[in-house]
């Protein structure tokens, strides 16, 4: 079942007509799945891709290499171009791409440790990254994320 916090800002982005897409790669599609599952996901749900590897970055949703290979494909630049790049995908009002680190393997750093996640949110003339870092399982930290990105919906939609 979805977080509260899913479910609120399902209901504002219903309420103001408002549809989202989403453009995944550590989430690997969680952050979908969970607004699907709110009664208003038929009105404001356009879809997602899941782009876990670096090369989906780059072939499906056109993010230039020497971006990737110059910030990392876990990175605050990445997931700002997915971001932009996603609504010539799937034309949405909001688009939000997620990337990061929820298990040891990719780019972590003592920086940019394991719990290092990454979103990006385009609306209309805002475009809002965070970068936050989470503990707890793979499975926690996807979750989280889900539930800051829900919260960042409902700072900004408002």
């Amino acid at each position: 079942m979805p977080s509260s916090l899913v479910i609120d800002s399902s209901k504002l982005l219903a309420a103001r007509q408002l549809t989202l897409a989403f453009a995944e790669s550590a989430t690997a599609g969680r952050a979908v799945a969970e607004f699907s599952m709110t009664e208003d996901s038929g009105v404001l749900l356009k879809g997602g891709l899941v782009c876990y590897d670096a090369c989906l970055k780059e072939s499906v949703l056109g993010v230039p290499a020497e971006i990737i290979k110059k910030y990392t494909p876990e990175s605050a630049e990445v997931t700002q171009e997915l971001a932009h790049r996603l609504k010539s995908l799937i034309a949405s009002d909001i688009q939000v791409a997620i990337t990061g680190l929820t298990t040891p393997g990719g780019s972590e750093t003592p920086e940019k440790p394991v719990g290092t996640m990454f979103i990006h949110l385009v609306m209309k003339d805002k475009s809002i990254g965070v970068r936050e870092v989470f503990s707890g399982s793979a499975e926690e930290i996807v979750l989280k994320t889900v539930d800051k990105v829900a919260q960042l919906l409902l700072m900004h939609v408002m």
